[in-house]
């Protein structure tokens, strides 16, 4: 498991530019992390739901995997 997190580095950035990121303009992931942040971005009036949860979940999974792959990659000091 830790040597495919480690290898699959450029599967976790493509996915995060693509799904990551989409819709583009302006990225998705921005205005739901501001939402969880209280800037709430897309309403005022309602709260997060689970579907809003769902879609953090389905948006930021690249981005972890991409953080995680990273860290694993960068060289350790003997």
């Amino acid at each position: 498991m830790k040597s495919q997190l480690k290898n699959n580095w450029k599967l976790f950035l493509l996915a995060s530019l693509t799904l990551g990121l989409a819709p583009f303009n302006p990225p998705h992931i921005w205005g739901k992390l501001q939402w969880i942040l209280g800037g709430n971005a897309f309403s005022s009036d309602t709260g997060m739901q689970a579907k809003d949860w769902f879609d953090v979940l389905l948006h930021g999974t690249p981005w972890i995997l991409l953080i995680i792959s990273g860290v694993l990659n960068i060289p350790k000091k003997k």
